[in-house]
């Protein structure tokens, strides 16, 4: 048997086994939109600091940011990185430096 690709890059299967999620959490996370969730992420990140992030530029940072966000989800939905590049509308050459340069492959390696 093949092994899914999917299986082996899932996002949420990396995140349970750390403990960082549960299934009950995915539930109520479905029901934020994306927008509130990266709000949600900034007030929380910054709760400690009183606010302010100490000269992070989060705007600099952003289109990065969502450049690592879709090549992770995009690694762990489709079957192959052809149809993920697709999906991105890259080239697969252009998806494989871009794996290589926000390190998205080892995000998804073990760690024992």
């Amino acid at each position: 048997m093949i092994e899914d690709k999917r299986y082996k890059f899932s996002i949420i299967r990396k995140l349970r086994k750390e403990a960082k999620i549960t299934e009950e959490f995915e539930v109520m996370l479905s029901g934020i939109s994306l927008e509130d969730l990266i709000a949600l992420k900034c007030e929380l990140a910054t709760r400690s600091l009183k606010g302010r992030y100490l000269g992070f530029p989060l705007w600099k940072n952003m289109s990065k940011i969502i450049r690592e966000a879709s090549l992770k989800y995009a690694i762990s939905s489709f079957k192959t990185k052809s149809d993920a590049a697709r999906f991105l509308g890259l080239t697969r050459a252009n998806l494989n430096k871009a794996l290589r340069d926000y390190e998205i492959e080892e995000y998804f390696e073990e760690s024992d």
